[in-house]
């Protein structure tokens, strides 16, 4: 295969990430007003469940062959899991800390910016120009799109916990290590999430787990756990592998422009002006990322 197509295949794997995340939001709403959980039980859940189909996808096609064994395998799912837990744990604290429109601004705002510092840092070179100028207008029509947030009583704690959320998502998209025997990118993600998930596992169960067992409640952890978390993230980080980061920005970006849609088309929120202008500013950011990575 060459280079370009290899390219353009991650590039649409990114994409399909970028979308799919974007339904989690509304999966994670459901999930919590049918059964009354708390956000962090709803990430808990996200991650257990997530990481055990990841996992069990990785054994059924044998991409795992068994129990990673040796320090560095162990050492490289725990730290995985650590940066996972960071993200989830970080951003619902950042949450509590100011609101859900601040928090989601910080860490939408500061993962882009983060993966673009990174990758430069990295390859030792500047940004390109289109890079600048795609980063420059997708954070115009991050701001426009997700709008002014209110503030909350601690804004200084909850935007360093939204930009600690930020520094751990960019961590695991910068990560270049080259896969362990038995061990590939796919299945240290499975692991790397029901690691993720146990060490959140005492915090969740402090504030309650318990869902009812009925269709709806089963189906919407399911989902949770299957489209917005396994299919997403494993087309995300296979699309890395081909595409690089600096076209990971492309599904961040995706992600609150899919929810924005969604609330607007199944809760019939209505979008404002400003919100259809940074919609239109994303999308613009996309295809000069886009033209850039392929």
């Amino acid at each position: 295969m060459t280079a370009a197509p290899t390219s353009r295949n991650g590039i649409t794997l990114l994409v399909l990430a970028g979308v799919l995340w974007g339904t989690g939001g509304l999966a994670g709403s459901i999930l919590a007003s049918s059964t009354g959980l708390t956000p962090v039980a709803v990430a808990e859940y996200r991650l257990l469940t997530g990481g055990a189909l990841i996992t069990g996808y990785a054994l059924v096609t044998r991409r795992l062959a068994g129990a990673p064994r040796g320090p560095e395998a162990l050492f490289r799912i725990a730290t995985v899991g650590l940066l996972l837990a960071c993200f989830q744990a970080a951003y619902f604290a950042a949450v509590a800390a100011t609101s859900v429109g601040l928090a989601t601004l910080t860490t939408m705002v500061a993962v882009p910016i983060l993966i673009t510092a990174g990758t430069a840092l990295l390859d030792r070179r500047r940004p390109a120009r289109r890079a600048v100028i795609s980063l420059v207008v997708a954070l115009a029509g991050l701001v426009l799109l997700i709008g002014t947030p209110t503030a909350g009583a601690h804004r200084l704690a909850g935007t360093g916990l939204a930009l600690l959320a930020a520094a751990g998502f960019a961590a695991l998209s910068l990560d270049r290590r080259e896969a362990l025997p038995g061990l590939d990118r796919i299945s240290t993600i499975g692991l790397g999430f029901l690691a993720g998930g146990l060490l959140l596992l005492p915090v969740a169960l402090t504030v309650g787990m318990s869902i009812p067992v009925q269709p709806a409640a089963i189906g919407a952890v399911l989902f949770l756990g299957l489209v917005p978390t396994a299919v997403a993230y494993g087309s995300y980080f296979t699309g890395l592998r081909y595409a690089g980061p600096r076209a990971a920005i492309i599904a961040v970006l995706l992600e609150p422009l899919t929810a924005t849609l969604l609330a607007a088309l199944v809760q019939q929120e209505q979008l404002s002006g400003p919100q259809v202008l940074g919609a239109l500013l994303i999308l613009l950011s996309t295809t000069i990322r886009h033209n850039a990575a392929g």
